[in-house]
């Protein structure tokens, strides 16, 4: 049986929005990300995380300052059981960078790759599954990939000037997404 899942951004949804967060020491919990995510658990939900990182690419930092943050952020969400289910990132950039990391691929958002590798890890339903980001290249990739609804929150960027393509709902934080969305399996009831 496939599972719901929330997929979610990382900078500007599950921490402050600092531009290139590679150290633990730059790293700031948003208000009430962990109560969201404890939430979401209870509902039944996968946590899975997918998040650009394109300062790889750029050279702001390396792969492994990308992977030091992200096991420290897992070991601080275990304590509570609140580890992401699954973790997805891309290193690439299509246009600035250095290689190996300077390549189109289909994992960069809007893409859906690491949607879709997530779906195989961990046999998720994109119809049952939400996306939730702060920009919306994140909301597109929700759309390309199927999901049931996108969120946009405010906790990151501005909201942008909507020009065509707009979200499916605009909320403060992953917090008010996650005491809105229903019980994982209750979509269709």
């Amino acid at each position: 049986m496939s599972h719901a899942a929330v997929f979610m951004d990382r900078d500007g949804v599950i921490n402050e929005d600092r531009a290139y967060v590679h150290r633990v020491e730059d790293f700031a919990w948003i208000a009430g990300v962990k109560e969201a995510l404890g939430i979401l658990r209870g509902k039944g939900y996968l946590l899975v995380l997918v998040t650009n990182q394109a300062g790889i690419a750029y050279g702001y930092y390396a792969l492994e300052d990308y992977l030091t943050l992200t096991g420290w952020m897992q070991q601080e969400l275990a304590r509570e059981n609140l580890a992401f289910d699954g973790v997805y990132f891309c290193p690439h950039h299509p246009t600035k960078g250095q290689a190996p990391y300077l390549a189109s691929c289909r994992c960069r958002k809007p893409g859906t790759g690491m949607l879709e590798e997530a779906r195989r890890d961990l046999d998720i339903s994109f119809a049952d599954s939400y996306m939730v980001g702060d920009r919306m290249t994140d909301v597109e990739t929700g759309r390309n990939a199927g999901c049931r609804q996108s969120f946009l929150v405010t906790t990151g960027k501005p909201l942008p000037d909507f020009q065509g393509a707009t979200p499916d709902f605009v909320r403060r934080d992953l917090l008010a997404v996650a005491t809105e969305l229903p019980e994982a399996g209750l979509q269709h009831a």
